[in-house]
């Protein structure tokens, strides 16, 4: 079977969705009872900074560490069936649909659409078989018996996710001077410099500002619409035990407005 000649390689949050995807299951763990209403707010708040402001490395550092410790213990098969059971109710709302149509124009093209992303390959490959990704790259939590260990594997961040796209491209054929790439992201850069055709997708600063110096375009997706108005998905069926895991990843994003409250002002 002959491989694809170009890709398209995306970004996921704030590229493809609306939110940081990490920190999208707060309110189903309040609704569980598991957190307080003030959690939940400081969670918003987290989420707030996050899309006015992105988050610079050492801000993602911080949040990989944290996130990595607090899954230490969890049963593999029990997260995944979780996140399958509860992903379209978190998820399926904050699909950008401008981002599901351009996936759509570049699959019309008979180009291979790849979801690259900093979050976990848990969340991150249901997420891109719901939008009809060919493949993914996501970062590997390190696994010993069936449980997570608190290490990381694989982590796709910065450099790495651009080392990661060359090897893909070089297995399957890829040509990168004619393929795409999106994302939002200032720590994305050697991902769009891996790539002929870069563009930058609700842009942070920083990144708005590279793609002014390198002449890369700059796309504002604005309309996130529900995904199972445009493609038809299976019934969600919510849990109790789901709401526990979702908020696991919530009580990051608490842990990380605390810490942007602690941190002096310059």
């Amino acid at each position: 079977m002959a491989t694809r000649s170009t890709a398209a390689f995306f970004d996921l949050d704030k590229t493809i969705i609306a939110k940081s995807s990490t920190l999208a299951f707060s309110k189903p763990f309040q609704a569980g009872g598991l957190i307080s209403r003030r959690a939940v707010l400081r969670s918003a708040y987290a989420q707030f900074v996050y899309l006015v402001g992105g988050a610079d490395h050492d801000q993602m550092e911080k949040m990989r560490q944290f996130m990595s410790q607090l899954c230490a213990g969890w049963d593999v098969a029990t997260v995944r069936e979780i996140v399958a059971d509860t992903l379209h109710n978190i998820v399926d709302p904050l699909v950008y649909d401008e981002a599901v149509s351009l996936i759509e124009e570049h699959h019309l093209a008979g180009r291979d659409v790849v979801v690259v992303s900093a979050s976990g390959a848990e969340v991150v490959e249901p997420i891109a078989e719901m939008l009809g990704a060919d493949r993914v790259i996501a970062t590997r939590m390190e696994i010993e018996d069936g449980r997570y260990t608190g290490g990381i594997e694989y982590y796709a961040y910065a450099e790495e996710k651009a080392r990661a796209i060359e090897e893909l491209a070089a297995a399957e054929g890829y040509d990168l001077a004619t393929s795409y790439g999106y994302s939002d992201s200032v720590t994305d850069v050697p991902m769009l410099e891996a790539v002929g055709h870069a563009h930058a997708v609700n842009p942070d600063k920083e990144l708005r500002k590279v793609a002014a110096e390198r002449g890369w375009p700059v796309l504002v997706f604005t309309k996130p619409v529900a995904l199972r108005s445009r493609v038809p998905l299976p019934p969600a069926k919510p849990t109790l035990a789901a709401l526990a895991v979702g908020g696991v990843v919530a009580a990051g994003g608490v842990w990380w407005a605390n810490v942007r409250k602690r941190r002096p002002s310059a």
